[in-house]
């Protein structure tokens, strides 16, 4: 199986490692800061899971949207919808840099939009290369998500010393930059054109999502692990500010952090090609980062300083770090050709989406419940930790679905 006009290999996966390190240098610089900048701008901790929860809330409206779209339009090349939602994240973007006065409501239409478009697009970047690897080209996505990762480390490496210097507002900056430069990146990416022998059997109509999540148990009931489990991981990365200051850090170490976080997901994109290539399946391997995504939150939360907040951040490698790769394998092993876009885009909602809208409100709560305690940020670990701790026990009930 191949495809005609077939791009130089080497050549491919280079351009899509690029891809996935702007989008996650992006990604960094957006989110990686947006507690310390939305803080900056005088909103409480509730104000500001609230507004997390919107921008996760826009992408879980928007993704089966551009998923279900792109499956039943395989004419219209997927960088095309990409770009578009990335060109409109843009302009809302600069709107939102030019005028820092704004207040809670106009901020929240700013996180919709970059929710519902500039995130969403992530999913539709996967099924770009899933495109490749389903005609027989073999583009390393582990690989690329891994230096992805990276990318998002040195990036909050160079963030934190920007922000030292120039102030919170500067990462606004740098995120419309670094948009500019990965439209650019998309564009240039190569349009997988299939081969009559690859291309989808006539008739092979995509299922709607009901159908998909009706008739496979096991996907679903992944599918509702992984919500658990991401609803305790993200506000262990989105409120780390937090976590750091209840120690007696700040935005100094902030940086730092998350370089620790972000670039120990690179060995664990490694470990997981390793361990699929020696027969692990992507379930298993799931159920593997879901379990030390747990321990990650147990750690956090027994941490008597920041130097144990740091210690723990290399968790990340076999949380996260393998998650990412072995979410997207299993649901290309878990659904039809025919509905891997939107399988994919089922996958975010579930974790980067609604896991990041129950995470973010139940977080933001927490701590401003927490702070009128005097309990810090230790009243959302432990939220974090019980939830956790349900993903990985429903994750093992998934196995024995069939």
């Amino acid at each position: 199986m191949t495809p005609m006009n077939s791009p130089d290999t080497r050549r491919l996966d280079f351009h899509y490692i690029a891809l996935q390190s702007g989008f996650w240098a992006m990604f960094a610089a957006i989110c990686g800061y947006q507690a310390a900048l939305l803080q900056g701008r005088g909103f409480t901790n509730s104000q500001i899971g609230v507004l997390i929860a919107v921008r996760c809330l826009a992408g879980i409206v928007l993704q089966p949207l551009l998923g279900g779209w792109a499956d039943r339009h395989p004419n219209v090349p997927l960088k095309a919808i990409v770009n578009l939602s990335l060109l409109l994240s843009l302009v809302v973007s600069l709107a939102f840099t030019l005028l820092p006065g704004m207040g809670f409501l106009p901020t929240a239409v700013v996180f919709v939009v970059l929710g519902g478009f500039e995130i969403s697009s992530y999913p539709l970047m996967d099924a770009m290369a899933i495109q490749f690897i389903r005609a027989g080209i073999p583009i390393r996505y582990s690989l690329g998500r891994g230096i992805g990762s990276l990318a998002y480390a040195v990036t909050c490496i160079f963030l934190g010393m920007t922000v030292k210097r120039l102030g919170v507002e500067s990462v606004l900056l740098i995120h419309a930059g670094l948009m500019v430069l990965e439209i650019a990146l998309v564009q240039s990416f190569p349009v997988c054109a299939l081969s009559p022998e690859t291309a989808p059997a006539e008739g092979a109509a995509p299922h709607s999502i009901l159908e998909i999540l009706r008739s496979n148990p096991r996907f679903s009931f992944m599918l509702l692990a992984i919500l658990f489990s991401i609803t305790a991981l993200l506000p262990l990365s989105n409120f780390l500010i937090n976590i750091l200051q209840a120690k007696g850090g700040g935005a100094e170490q902030l940086g730092l952090a998350l370089f620790l976080m972000a670039a120990s997901e690179l060995p664990g994109s490694i470990i997981f090609a390793r361990l699929q290539r020696r027969g692990a399946g992507s379930d298993r391997l799931l159920v593997l980062s879901l379990f030390f995504s747990a321990v990650k939150a147990l750690a956090l939360f027994l941490a008597p300083s920041v130097g144990f907040i740091l210690l723990a951040q290399p968790l990340q490698m076999l949380g996260y770090g393998v998650f990412t790769p072995a979410s997207v394998y299993f649901v290309s092993e878990s659904v039809p050709p025919a509905d891997e876009v939107r399988g994919q885009t089922l996958m975010m909602v579930a974790s980067n989406g609604l896991g990041g809208v129950l995470g973010s409100l139940l977080a933001g709560s927490a701590l401003d419940a927490g702070l009128s305690a005097g309990a810090g940020a230790s009243w959302m670990l432990l939220l974090c930790l019980l939830s956790a701790c349900t993903g990985v026990a429903l994750a093992f009930a998934a196995l024995r679905k069939r």
